[in-house]
């Protein structure tokens, strides 16, 4: 039964029940950690004999000869390029290899553009700056803008990805110089940009001529179930309207390896990879060519990066399961929450009654399971619904989740309790 139409004497009566069910379960002193996208130690000890390919039996030199530990290849081995190519079905040329993380490619782009620019001077330069932010959206990308000084544009995500008709009106301002998005499994949210939304994004027509999109693609291989979302391929849609500049794609092997020991690719136009190699010139030597090579010999192709995604997925779906599972007995049919069923990704998310999205996590966290913060999915901290909560499922074991989630259930329903009794 819905909340909503309890007779307020038994809303009490619920409230009253499910405050004594909490205080039992705060007594038990629990301590779960649910608030960041980390993969399992049962998925990390997937990938360790990526640490054994590189030998004296196998050598270190790439397939183009070069010794991977010396210096040379700014750009990357071509083993590692060729790839990422297939992952992400780009040219070889467009692509280079960087270290572990993609954040901080994202962080050096916007840098460079502060700067030197992207085309059109350097933004520091350029006045009051904007940049676009579908939300709920990855609170990393909201903290680099907000470093900056650039402020930071609400624009909603619809079903098939950002309200595009909202995101077109906004770019005809020249303040606005770019957006962040994740258009594959988006964080939080689950979803996939659609044919049409990607279309429409390489044919905007910004007023700034050096617009730029970050193209996130961190889940491009992170499918759940054998059949998972298609992203539509932005550079080919781009090159039919000329904006292939438009657009820096970042993505890397963090959740496919190791996080903290991966490999990270920028893939870019002819323009883009010049003027990005220039400034690595100055910048680095070069990136570690003996974990390209690890990672090369270890996945091999694209077959073998399916083969071992699967067994991430494997050890995945169950937790995503007990978390899908537990909303649906819990939550379902109480007018009090929504939730998203993503087919890949590391995030589902959950959106509860307006204004009780904050209370909830505190409650938890009170109990002794820590979430991602409220707000954290929208720019500056700051959701106008606080409504939205971000869950994480794939770092703890799965009984130690269901242990979470089950607490977490008993505080949405606290929560929005409260508030309905307070109206």
């Amino acid at each position: 039964m819905r909340f909503q139409d309890m007779a307020r004497d038994d809303l009490r009566r619920r409230f009253a029940s499910m405050k004594d069910e909490y205080e039992q379960i705060k007594a038990r002193g629990l301590k779960l950690d649910m608030s960041r996208g980390k993969p399992g130690s049962d998925q990390l000890e997937l990938s360790l004999e990526i640490l054994d390919d590189v030998s004296s039996k196998s050598g270190a030199k790439a397939s183009d000869g070069t010794d991977c530990r010396n210096y040379g290849l700014l750009d990357g081995i071509p083993e590692c390029k060729a790839l990422f190519a297939e992952m992400l079905d780009v040219n070889p040329d467009n692509i280079i290899i960087c270290g572990n993380s993609s954040l901080n490619i994202m962080y050096d782009f916007i840098a460079q553009c502060m700067t030197h620019g992207s085309g059109a001077g350097p933004w520091m330069r350029q006045g009051k700056l904007k940049f676009a932010c579908p939300v709920p959206g990855y609170d990393r990308h909201f903290t680099i803008l907000e470093y900056f000084g650039i402020e930071m544009v609400n624009v909603p995500m619809l079903a098939d990805g950002p309200d595009m008709d909202f995101l077109e009106e906004l770019v005809k301002d020249s303040s606005v110089k770019g957006m962040f998005c994740v258009p594959k499994y988006s964080n939080p949210e689950g979803k996939t940009f659609s044919a049409e939304t990607v279309r429409r994004i390489a044919a905007m027509k910004p007023a700034a001529d050096d617009f730029r999109i970050i193209w996130d693609n961190a889940y491009c291989v992170h499918d759940l179930y054998d059949e998972g979302d298609i992203l539509p391929d932005v550079f080919k849609e781009c090159a039919k309207y000329g904006s292939e500049d438009r657009i820096i794609e970042v993505a890397s092997t963090s959740k496919i390896s190791f996080p903290g020991s991966g490999v990270s690719a920028i893939i870019a136009s002819d323009n883009n990879i010049a003027a990005i190699k220039k400034r690595m010139f100055v910048q680095t030597i070069g990136h570690d060519k003996l974990n390209m090579l690890r990672h090369a010999r270890y996945l091999k192709d694209l077959k073998g990066i399916k083969e071992h995604m699967k067994r991430h997925a494997d050890i995945l779906r169950p937790k995503f399961a007990a978390v899908l599972d537990a909303f649906e007995k819990e939550l379902a049919g109480k007018g009090i929450a929504e939730w998203n069923s993503p087919r890949g990704g590391y995030f589902i998310s959950l959106d509860v009654l307006d204004g009780c999205a904050k209370r909830a996590v505190e409650l938890c966290k009170n109990a002794g399971v820590v979430l991602t913060p409220a707000g954290a999915t929208y720019p500056y901290g700051r959701d106008p619904h606080d409504k939205n909560i971000r869950i994480a499922p794939t770092f703890p074991p799965v009984g130690e989740l269901k242990t979470a989630v089950a607490l977490l259930c008993l505080c949405v329903q606290i929560a929005a309790a409260e508030k309905l009794l307070e109206e």
